[in-house]
Parts: structure tokens; C-alpha cells; sequence
């Protein structure tokens, strides 16, 4: 947790000059693109995936005739399908996955008051009115939903509507376009076909998450969301 911290704090140093005592802000926004840059050849490859998995589907369909009577035998006609073609159904998964350390990190290091025994510093950090390591709940009570903390959630609330709005058209275009659960997944998967009825609607839940963990949290929340729409349009274009 202290490499971590010193991380964070070496790139808001960083950028002091140019961002005063939003610095910090900014390094998490900074930290958070490297993290989308690694991760980003999982992203083209979940997007070939998808690509690959929407050319089976009539192959799926075929088999889906021929076992019509046996479900068994076309679950394992499907699996093998995926296997000749080296094609997996939660390819797509891998990328939020490999994210989940790094928003981890970022949690407990903004909701912990000492960092290797001494004080944590990183918690004086402000995003203009707003303390990194405060959550929604401390600004509503420190002067409302109108006051200089509330309104900097306000500001974050609106960015996340509108990135989650964007992702919703862009998901139900994308998935008329190239389904995510070809025919005979379903089987395969349980529970996969609910997964993918709720999904166009997963980046609304995104205003809950920044409503709720440490600011600095959920930075990087409002970033990777809006780097996943933004790289999603590209991709699946």
C-alpha cells in the first residue's frame, strides 16, 4: 500500500505546476489511463472476440436444429465449436477484471487515516471543494446538495449520466448489430442470456458506486467508464 501511495503522490508532485491542489485529482485521472493503456490489448481482444462469436451464429443455429432433441449433446457440440475456433463466451469479462486491483488499491488507500504508521496525507487532497477521501454522504451533510463539496458531486452525477446514457445506446446498437449471447450460450453459461438483458443498463449503476465509495474512488470510476465508452465506440465501430 505505501509503493502504492508513493505512486500517487510522486505523480501529483508531478503535476502541481499545472493543476495546484487539484493535483491529486489529477494524478488519479492520470493513474487511471495508464491502467485503461495496459489493459487496453484485453479490450481488442474481448471486441475480436464478440466479432468472432457473432460469426458463428449461424453454425450455432445449425447445431442448434441437429440437437434440438438433446440438450446435452448440443451444449458439448457448442463447447467444442468454441474450442476449434478458440473462442471464449466471457472473454469480454477480462478487462473490468483486470481493473478491479488497481480500483481496490485506490479504495483503502483513500479510506485509510495512516499509511505505513504515520498519517496519510493523500486525505488533505481536495478535488476544488471536495476531499478525496470523503464520499457523497460527508458532503451532503457539510453544506447540502448545494454546497461547495455537493456541488462537485453534482458535477460528477451529470459526467456519469451522461457517459452511462451514451453507453446504453452504444451497447443496444451494439448488441442488435453483433449479439453477445449467440444462440446455444445460453446453455452453456447458466444465467448468461439475464446477464446480457441487464447489461446495457450496468453503467447507470456507476452513480451508485460514486455516490458511494471515497472520492478518489470514484475518479477513477467516472474515468474508466468514460475511457470504456470512448474505446468501446472505436472498437466496436
Amino acid at each position: 500500500m505505501s509503493v502504492f501511495a508513493n505512486l500517487v503522490e510522486s505523480l501529483a508532485d508531478l503535476l502541481q505546476p499545472l493543476f495546484g491542489t487539484g493535483a491529486a485529482a489529477a494524478a488519479i485521472v492520470l493513474f487511471t489511463a495508464l491502467v485503461r493503456l495496459l489493459v487496453h490489448p484485453l479490450s481488442r481482444a474481448a471486441a475480436r472476440g464478440q466479432k468472432a462469436r457473432s460469426a458463428l451464429q449461424p453454425r450455432i443455429a445449425e447445431l442448434r436444429r441437429k440437437h434440438a432433441r438433446n440438450p446435452d449433446r448440443l451444449q458439448r457440440a457448442v463447447l467444442e465449436l468454441h474450442a476449434e475456433e478458440k473462442v471464449s463466451p466471457l472473454s469480454g469479462c477480462l478487462p473490468s477484471l483486470c481493473q478491479l486491483p488497481a480500483f481496490f488499491l485506490l479504495y483503502h488507500l483513500f479510506s485509510s487515516s495512516e499509511i505505513g504508521g504515520r498519517a496519510n496525507e493523500l486525505l488533505a487532497h481536495r478535488l476544488f471543494a471536495a476531499p478525496l477521501g470523503g464520499r457523497w454522504a460527508d458532503a451532503l451533510g457539510d453544506g447540502g446538495v448545494t454546497g461547495p463539496a455537493g456541488l462537485v458531486y453534482a458535477g460528477l452525477f451529470a459526467l456519469v449520466a451522461a457517459v452511462a446514457l451514451v453507453s446504453y445506446r452504444l451497447t443496444k446498437r451494439t448488441m442488435a448489430d453483433r449479439p453477445l449471447t449467440p444462440a446455444g450460450d445460453a446453455e452453456q453459461v447458466p444465467g448468461l442470456g439475464a446477464v446480457t438483458r441487464v447489461m446495457p443498463f450496468m453503467s447507470f449503476f456507476t452513480l451508485v458506486t460514486v455516490a458511494v465509495v471515497p472520492l478518489a474512488a470514484a475518479l477513477y470510476v467516472v474515468t474508466s467508464t468514460t475511457w470504456s465508452v470512448a474505446e468501446r465506440a472505436v472498437l466496436y465501430r
